[in-house]
């Protein structure tokens, strides 16, 4: 008999023990599928400056790194940036171009825009596969003097949003928790607030307050057969909320720090049975184990070390793999970016050079190379600390929903307070970015944007004009007309939907997209917006005009004014993006350049006196070319070929012929099958016209044309020099109140470098900002600052 208790128990252990292990195996395995292919983006943006008048320049740095190790990632070369009002309607739009992890840009805020605040936005076309919440946004505050604010009209009665939020997820009658608390307005900002709990018989049951930014926690224990709700003053308002459900059954999870160890007590009044712990840093798995529910308690310990940095995710579950508690955890980053920038004078006067001496290192005080971006603007009472740097927002603020208030808080000290306060910010964030169903289940991720990895992408849709249904396996063309030939060719797939690659896009052109209606003319193409159409869930609040802001608004209105009539010219200036100027088919067969022939009147007579590789043949009033592929080996197809006029493909060739070639420069000819995308092309004949536009041939009818944005092309940043007394004294005014702006300050290997500008004519107090990154993802930043007094003097330093 006692042999067979042995055996049975054995049998148990070894069962149990196989079903733990398999429990385990299947959560990693199902978590490690869905990630596999879900790469993850993290873009960040620095601006100039935080606050704006109409009519200046809004300059800007992208930051784009994975967010795994927030390390500089070269996958999009494409980035979108937008200006958003308080309804988020975009008011600005644009196309960044993006290289080995950053890019940068500006756009010019339009005169006629009206006072408020405003949302600057940015994301990839990858990113827009998942929440909008992930996308970087941030408040600028933008003025316009020569309008006047709009009225305040009545003022607006507060609404707080009270939330509670117990630890793990549940409140479990008879179980001891820990529940965070958040109270916010209506636009997202913190307010201050006591409260209680109180029972049926109004009893207070237990008072709490918050600690930092709104947000605190209390330690309460619902009792059975009881009901609760809450009072929470705040401003001298009083409101009642319920909490949470309570649950008779169930599991609570409660989470401690101590030093070197995290402790993880799950407590539940379910039948005893072994529970998991499943813990992941940015997508990677830290760690998994079971642990047997003894009294109906379990407890995990967790070395602090195993972790990765920022915010680690705590997931609990039972024998069936469902996930019973969850909550986050923030661990402060020690791979960081340590930027000393210090000007070499506390005071100048008035155009006078400053000389600012950057050292970066990185971890044991070693010089490290940085990609940096540099910002010198004067403080008036427009400007404002938002508290965010490239360091807070992406081991922070870029993995959690909602507004996050000064996040770089949380960074800046380390002690008891501020640990606990990021602690509570981490229990109010509730459950997290992905569904666990979708995990457990196999479910796959739809991603339905591609990244773009070789430039823009231009994405349409196939129709059929007699039902207005989606088209499949229907070929379309894209061109750009211009000199720099560009073409693309798309299949439409299930859904109609058409992908074009186009490399090099820049600038503000017309776009053709066409099917070849020689075939078909019952096809209609539309061309989809490239730029996202979810949004984030936010409320801006009101730009509120104080009456110590009227100077600011006259200081800003003489300083734009002054500028744009001054130096307007020199804000216009851009440089040339450097492109590959090779057609798409590379190098042609044979360019034949037109004046270096006897012109003749018409395109029949210059294809069969020039182009030996086409035979031009015209009957029945329509002319068709059969190209030649060389002596002795005869004609290629009895297709036609694509022919081209600067870059647009012509199917209807009477059209091509019809062109003056007194307006053609050059033809260029490949006299070979070419595969163009999903396009099979038997030859390419190219004309390329003196003026870019078309020679004056007509576009097909059925053909879309649209006006179409590329990438941006860069504004050039003006910054005057005083290094002579005679430049010194010039009579022209200098109003700057951005002194400085260098989206690209590298330091080197020896993590050293010296940025050099001159002051303006406006006295004040101006702070420099630098924020960067190194090529192994540590991110810093840095502000430093001076004074600029009134006066000249002849000495020019």
């Amino acid at each position: 008999m006692k042999k067979n208790t042995f055996l049975f128990l054995a049998l148990t252990v070894l069962s149990t023990t196989r079903l733990n292990a398999q429990v385990l195996n299947d959560v990693q395995e199902s978590f490690n599928s869905y990630n596999s292919s879900g790469l993850q983006e993290k873009l960040y943006l620095h601006t100039d400056k935080n606050g704006y008048t109409a009519g200046e320049v809004l300059w800007f740095k992208i930051y784009d790194v994975d967010g795994i190790f927030m390390k500089p990632l070269g996958l999009s070369k494409v980035a979108y940036v937008e200006l958003l009002d308080d309804k988020q309607t975009p008011i600005l739009q644009t196309k960044i171009a993006m290289k080995d992890g950053s890019g940068n840009g500006s756009v010019y805020i339009p005169v006629n825009l009206s006072t408020g605040n405003f949302t600057v936005r940015a994301y990839t076309s990858w990113m827009k596969n998942f929440s909008p919440d992930y996308y970087f946004s941030k408040k600028l505050s933008i003025i316009n003097p020569l309008k006047s604010p709009d009225p305040a009209g009545k003022p607006v009665e507060s609404v707080f949003d009270i939330q509670f939020f117990p630890e793990g997820g549940n409140l479990v009658s008879g179980i001891n928790s820990i529940v965070g608390i958040k109270a916010t307005d209506q636009y997202g900002k913190s307010v201050s607030f006591k409260g209680a709990v109180l029972n049926q018989k109004n009893d207070t049951v237990v008072k709490f307050e918050p600690l930092k930014f709104g947000i605190g926690h209390f330690a309460f224990k619902p009792e059975s057969n009881a009901t609760y709700h809450t009072v929470v003053t705040v401003a001298g308002k009083k409101i009642t909320k319920d909490l949470p459900a309570i649950n008779t059954t169930g599991y609570v999870m409660n989470l401690k720090d101590n030093g070197n160890q995290l402790s993880v007590t799950v407590t539940t009044n379910l039948p005893a049975q072994n529970v998991f712990v499943f813990v992941q840093t940015h997508h990677l798995i830290k760690q998994v184990e079971s642990v047997s529910v003894s009294n109906g308690t379990a407890i995990f310990t967790l070395d602090k070390s195993k972790l990765g940095e920022g915010i680690s995710q705590i997931t609990i579950f039972n024998v069936d793999k469902k996930p019973v508690c969850e909550r986050l955890y923030f661990k402060r980053p020690t791979k960081k970016l340590n930027i000393d920038a210090i000007a070499d004078a506390p005071q100048y006067t008035i155009r006078k050079k400053v000389d600012v001496t950057i050292n970066t290192k990185a971890r044991a005080n070693k010089p490290v190379a940085a990609d940096l971006s540099f910002s010198v603007y004067k403080l008036d009472s427009l400007q404002y600390d938002d508290q965010e740097d490239i360091l807070s927002y992406l081991w922070l603020r870029s993995d959690l929903k909602g507004n996050i208030e000064s996040p770089g808080y949380y960074f800046k000290n380390a002690n008891a307070t501020v640990d606990e306060a990021a602690d509570n910010l981490m229990l109010t964030q509730g459950w997290r970015s992905f569904a666990w169903n979708d995990v457990l289940t196999g479910k796959s991720p739809a991603f339905n944007f591609l990244a773009e990895f070789n430039g823009p992408i231009v994405t349409g849709k196939i129709t059929n004009k007699s039902n207005d249904q989606p088209e499949k396996d229907v070929v379309a063309y894209l061109g750009i007309p211009g000199k720099h030939v560009q073409l693309s060719a798309a299949k439409s797939d299930a859904r109609g939907r058409l992908i074009f690659n186009m490399k090099d896009f820049y600038g503000q052109n017309e776009i053709v997209a066409e099917t070849n209606t020689v075939i078909d003319t019952n096809y209609h193409i539309e061309i989809l917006t490239p730029f996202s159409e979810q949004f984030a869930k936010m409320t801006l609040p009101h730009l509120d005009i104080t009456p110590a802001m009227q100077s600011t608004f006259e200081d800003q209105s003489i300083a734009m004014q002054v500028q744009n009539i001054y130096n307007g010219e020199k804000l216009k200036q851009f440089n040339q993006p450097i492109v590959d100027s090779t057609a798409f088919y590379g190098r042609p067969y044979k360019t034949y350049l037109l004046d270096n022939y006897t012109r003749f009147t018409t395109m029949e007579e210059v294809m069969r006196e020039y182009i030996r590789e086409a035979n031009v043949v015209h009957t029945s009033k329509q002319f068709h070319v059969k190209v030649v592929t060389g002596v002795g080996i005869g004609f290629l197809s009895d297709e036609d070929p694509m022919m081209l006029i600067d870059g647009v493909p012509f199917f209807n060739l009477n059209k091509v012929f019809a062109v003056d070639p007194l307006k053609i420069r050059k033809l260029e000819d490949v006299p070979y099958n070419y595969s163009l995308g999903s396009s099979y092309e038997h030859g390419i004949f190219s004309l390329t016209s003196y003026k870019g536009d078309l020679g004056g041939a007509e576009i097909d009818p059925h053909a879309v044309v649209l006006d179409y944005e590329g990438l941006q092309q860069q504004r050039q940043f003006y910054s005057p020099a005083y290094a002579t007394d005679e430049q010194a004294s010039s009579h022209i005014p200098d109003f700057r109140n951005l002194l400085y702006w260098a989206p690209s300050v590298n330091t080197g290997v020896a993590g050293k470098t010296q940025v050099s500008f001159y002051t303006s004519d406006q006295p004040g107090k101006y702070i420099g900002v630098v924020q960067g990154i190194t090529p192994t993802g540590e991110a810093g930043s840095q502000t430093f600052s001076f004074e600029v007094r009134p006066g000249y003097s002849s000495q020019v330093k």
